[in-house]
C-alpha cells in the first residue's frame, strides 16, 4: 500500500489542531484535545507493528508525518515526538532481533502515553551519564532519585522512560534505563512558563525513589559512548524526529511568507510584493535552504529502517541532520518575518509563535558544539590530548 500522509493526518484534523494552537500558546496550556484526536486516530501507534495493533510504519514515514503535524502546531508535534521516540526505539530494537521493549509497543496500541525523562540540568553527557541515582531494589527493579528537566507530556504521560546511575552493584558504575509508572514518588512541578513551545508543558520532574519494576528495567550499560543498540536507537529516533519537527516549522513559515507576499502591495509601485525582486530573492533563499532537509531526513530514516551500518559515522550523520534542520528553520522563520512585515511582531500572529517556537531547537541535544565535535572527529579523528 502506498504511504499517504493525509490518511494518518487528515487535512480537517490538521486545521482543528492549528486553530487550537494559538490558545495553548497564549494560555500556556497542554493541548488535551489534540492528544485525544491523535490517540483516537491511532497516531500514537503509527510506529507500532500491525501484529501488535499499530499502523506498522517506519521511521521514514513517521518523519514525514511529524513534519506535517508541525506545520499545524509545533508544540503538539514536539510533545508527541517524545512518545514516538520510545515507540521508534522499540521497533529499531525489534528489527535487530531484540524485543526488550515489546511492552512499549503493546502499551502504545492500548493507549499508554510514554514520555522521555532523560534531560538533566547541567548534564552535557546526556545519554552517556546521569546525575540521577538508580538504586537496586533487590528484586531486579531500581528506585530512581533525581530531577529531570524538559519532560514533555508532563500532565498526561502514563509511563516515563528514564536513566540513572547505579554506583553500588558489583559491576558499577552502570547506567540503568527503565520505565516508571506515575506514582506519588514522582512529583511534576508546575513550572513551564517559557518563551515558546508552551503547549508541550515540558515541566520539571522530581523522582523520589520512584521504582521501575524488574520487567521495566530494559538495559544496564557502562557510562560513556558505546554502541549498545538501545543507546543507538534513542539517539537515532530522537535526532531524526526532532529534526522533522523543526523542518515542519520551516515549511509552514515558507507558506506564510509566500501568502504574505501575495497579499501585501507596495505603496510605491502598486504591485504585490511577489513582484519585488528583493522579496523574490529572500523567498528563493528560504526555498533553497528548506528543500535540502526533507530528502536528508528521508535518507537517514530509511537507513535506520533498513539497518544500514554507518558504523562510527552514525553519530555525526544524526547530529548533523538535527543541527542543519534547526539552523535552517531559524533562518527561514527569520526571513519569513521580514517578508510578512510588522504584523508578524504581534503576539497573536502565527509567525510570531513560530519565531518563538523555533528558538527551542538550540536547547535540544545535539547542541552545536556537540554536532561540530562529532563532525570533526569523523573527518579528522579524535582530538589529541
Amino acid at each position: 500500500m502506498t504511504f499517504d500522509p493525509a490518511h494518518h493526518l487528515p487535512d480537517d484534523m490538521l486545521e482543528r489542531i492549528r486553530e487550537r494552537a494559538a490558545a495553548h500558546d497564549r494560555d500556556n496550556t497542554f493541548p488535551e484535545a489534540d492528544l485525544a484526536e491523535l490517540q483516537a486516530s491511532g497516531y500514537l501507534a503509527i510506529l507500532v507493528p500491525a501484529d501488535r495493533g499499530g499502523a506498522g510504519l517506519g521511521l521514514a514515514e513517521a518523519s514525514v508525518l511529524q513534519q506535517r503535524l508541525a506545520t499545524a502546531a509545533p508544540a503538539t508535534a514536539l510533545a508527541i515526538n517524545m512518545h514516538l521516540v520510545w515507540t521508534a526505539v522499540a521497533q529499531i530494537l525489534r528489527d535487530r532481533g531484540i524485543d526488550d521493549l515489546a511492552f512499549v509497543q503493546t502499551g502504545a496500541a492500548a493507549g499508554e502515553v510514554f514520555a522521555f525523562g532523560i534531560s538533566e540540568a547541567g548534564n552535557d553527557l546526556v545519554l552517556f551519564g546521569s546525575d540521577t541515582v538508580a538504586a537496586p531494589t533487590g528484586d531486579g527493579g531500581y528506585a530512581y532519585t533525581g530531577t529531570k528537566i524538559f519532560t514533555s507530556l508532563a500532565p498526561v504521560w502514563t509511563q516515563l522512560g528514564v536513566h540513572g546511575l547505579d554506583t553500588t552493584s558489583p559491576d558499577a558504575p552502570q547506567i540503568v534505563y527503565g520505565f516508571l509508572p506515575r506514582t506519588d514518588a514522582v512529583v511534576t512541578r508546575d513550572d513551564w512558563d517559557t518563551l515558546g513551545m508552551r503547549g508541550t508543558q515540558s515541566r520539571t520532574t522530581e523522582l523520589h525513589g520512584a521504582v521501575a519494576p524488574a520487567d521495566r528495567v530494559v538495559r544496564r550499560v557502562a557510562p560513556g559512548p558505546q554502541p549498545d543498540p538501545l543507546v543507538f536507537g534513542i539517539f537515532a529516533a530522537f535526532e531524526i524526529l526532532l529534526a522533522s519537527v523543526y523542518t515542519g516549522i520551516a515549511a509552514r513559515a515558507l507558506e506564510l511568507a509566500a501568502d504574505a507576499a501575495g497579499r501585501r502591495r507596495s505603496k510605491r509601485t502598486g504591485r504585490p510584493l511577489t513582484s519585488d525582486p528583493d522579496v523574490r530573492w529572500r523567498i528563493a533563499d528560504m526555498v533553497l535552504a528548506y528543500d535540502a532537509l526533507p530528502p536528508q531526513l528521508a535518507a537517514l530514516a530509511r537507513d535506520v529502517d533498513a539497518r544500514v551500518d554507518h558504523g562510527a559515522r552514525w553519530f555525526s550523520l544524526l547530529a548533523g541532520a538535527k543541527h542543519r534542520a534547526v539552523t535552517m528553520a531559524k533562518a527561514v522563520v527569520d526571513d519569513a518575518v521580514l517578508v510578512a512585515g510588522g504584523s508578524s511582531y504581534f503576539a497573536g500572529s502565527e509567525l510570531s509563535r513560530l519565531y518563538r517556537d523555533v528558538l527551542a531547537g538550540m536547547f535540544h541535544p545535539s547542541d552545536p558544539e556537540s554536532a561540530h565535535s562529532a563532525a570533526a572527529t569523523a573527518w579528522l579523528g579524535p582530538l589529541e590530548s
